[in-house]
């Protein structure tokens, strides 16, 4: 068996197209939209049907440095404003958005795929990040304290880094952006923002509601582009640009902190994953069902924390296998805006050529499949919810970030293997651990190599919480009260003469 398609649309519904007009789709800058100065436009698809949606102005290096150029120009002003004030622009715009996550929701269904369900899930998640950096905003301290010499006072403050360039990906596109926006906005700094190429849109309508709560001209400035490397290369090399925030592939972070060393900017980074789910012995396995089914297909598996390794002990791992391809198998795919729809589409073709090529790979190596393996036909960009088993050492799929709905299933003896098989690997973003073993519980997080850890927990990105990862999965924390600090400098003043 396999999981099922629910019946597809192939056009838009008026309610889609009613939207879609009321979307901006120029470039966002100095307060006002305008088209790319060289006229160029691309057009963004619709995941499900593989048909385009609308067209959207395609932004050059000029206007690039025109969106720095207005950043720059605000900086100083916004930088004055009173954190309060800045407090309060951040909470009506969480209340802008909580009052239109239908409109949200429909719209990141449409550019990006995700079932609505799981649309509104990323609206509340986004609209978090407005409402917990509004509360940062005027928890911005400092310390003065007397010198242990007793000659001088001490002062530290910290002041907004400046005009940065917040770069997100197209996976969580009102959720990512809010991430970096609200606290740069906290923080007094200003921005340019670079979406992805495949969803625009949700980035566009997100700039409008901060236009129109009064976020000053300047201080968010929105360039949509098909040439990320031409448009953010001339601003990486500005030295009025201070800070650089990416989200996306380890190997395109790498090049922009490279370009980002050259005026030593600061840097956040959080890129690819490669997650291992450790199931023990002790498991409650429905608990660990239920939290294989969110770590893995939450958003089609494309996600940075999504599940990419499961490593399950092998008392349990026949039951475990078979309750999950079950519950893989009663999943309803289809075009996200349908009723009933679960699992929609991979973003492109391109993206679900290299899931395919991963599971050919790892079967060719001999690993088994449970269910699935293999893409929907028809239109749009479909794979079905794959289970693998007796997956090789050598398979790719073990090594390579997946960013589909795969799960290769490995089992292990001891904790000692366990770890070891979780290590293993340039990354560490998140892990997940199923043990009812206190000890063991306590144990792992100190063991593990990773910069988050889901215990007995398949979900566990919160607006409250650091996310981030160590090793080649990134620099730097979003979220939580650690995330304005990755706006902010901390500047010493030395008092002499008290």
């Amino acid at each position: 068996m396999t999981a099922q398609l629910v019946g597809q649309q192939s056009k838009t519904t008026p309610r889609e197209r009613e939207l879609l007009a009321t979307i901006p789709t120029g470039l966002f800058i100095a307060g006002e939209w305008r088209q790319s100065s060289t006229g160029s436009r691309f057009t963004v698809d619709d995941p499900s049907t593989a048909k385009a949606l609308v067209s959207v102005a395609d932004a050059s290096p000029e206007d690039a440095r025109a969106a720095l150029a207005a950043a720059v120009a605000a900086q100083e002003l916004w930088a004055a404003t009173p954190p309060r004030v800045r407090g309060e622009l951040l909470r009506k715009a969480h209340e802008a958005v909580v009052a239109r996550v239908d409109d949200f929701a429909l719209l990141i269904s449409m550019e990006m795929g995700k079932s609505l369900s799981e649309a509104k899930g990323e609206v509340a998640y986004g609209a978090e990040f407005l409402r917990w950096f509004s509360e940062e905003a005027v928890r911005i301290d400092g310390r003065y304290t007397r010198s242990p010499d007793g000659n001088s006072r001490l002062l530290m403050l910290k002041k907004p880094v400046g005009p940065c360039l917040l770069i997100t990906p197209w996976n969580f596109p009102l959720a990512m952006a809010t991430r970096k926006i609200a606290p740069a906005l906290a923080a007094g700094c200003t921005m340019v923002v670079k979406p992805s190429e495949l969803t625009p849109l949700t980035t566009s309508l997100f700039a409008q509601i901060l236009d129109e709560v009064g976020v000053p001209a300047g201080v968010i400035n929105v360039i949509s582009t098909t040439d990320a490397a031409a448009a953010a290369g001339p601003l990486i090399a500005d030295p009025r640009l201070r800070k650089l925030s990416f989200t996306g592939s380890t190997p395109v972070g790498q090049k922009l902190l490279e370009q980002a060393s050259a005026n030593v900017l600061r840097t956040s980074m959080e890129l690819g994953g490669n997650a291992p789910f450790l199931v023990f012995e002790d498991a409650d396995i429905d608990a660990a069902i239920e939290g294989a089914v969110a770590a893995k297909l939450r958003n089609i598996g494309q996600a940075c924390t999504a599940a990419n390794r499961f490593y399950v002990h092998e008392d349990v791992a026949g039951e475990f296998v078979q309750r999950l391809a079950a519950r893989f198998e009663a999943k309803r795919v289809g075009r996200g805006t349908e009723d009933g729809v679960e699992l929609g589409p991979l973003i492109d073709e391109k993206s679900r050529g290299k899931v395919s090529a991963l599971v050919d790979d790892a079967v060719r190596r001999g690993a088994k499949v449970a269910t699935g393996g293999s893409p929907i036909p028809g239109d749009g960009w479909f794979y079905q919810p794959t289970i693998l088993t007796e997956v090789p050492s050598d398979a790719k799929i073990l090594s390579t970030e997946i960013f589909g709905p795969v799960a290769p299933v490995v089992t292990f003896r001891t904790e000692d293997e366990a770890v070891a098989l979780a290590n293993a690997t340039a990354f560490g973003l998140v892990a997940y651990v199923y043990t009812r073993d206190v000890g063991r519980g306590l144990r792992l997080p100190e063991r593990l190599e990773t910069g988050m850890l889901g215990l007995n927990s398949g979900v566990i990105s919160n607006p409250a919480a650091p996310f981030g990862g160590v090793k080649h999965s990134g620099i730097g924390r979003e979220g939580g009260s650690e995330g304005i600090n990755e706006y902010l400098e901390t500047m010493y003043v030395g008092i002499s003469g008290l």
